[in-house]
């Protein structure tokens, strides 16, 4: 697995975690979890490089 990824989605989940619970409802941290998911595995790969990680 490569290590940037996992550090990278460690990190999105783990601020998503600290607002999970204002969110309210379930079906709208789903929803805010998908969306963020999709938005950090769009961003990966310009990240990456940027960074000139890959």
């Amino acid at each position: 697995m490569d290590v940037t990824a996992l550090a990278f989605y460690a990190a999105i989940c783990a601020l998503l975690s600290l607002a999970s619970p204002r969110l309210g409802r379930p079906f709208v941290r789903l929803a805010v979890g998908a969306v963020v998911g999709l938005a950090a595995a769009a961003l990966l790969p310009i990240l990456k490089g940027a960074l000139g990680l890959g």
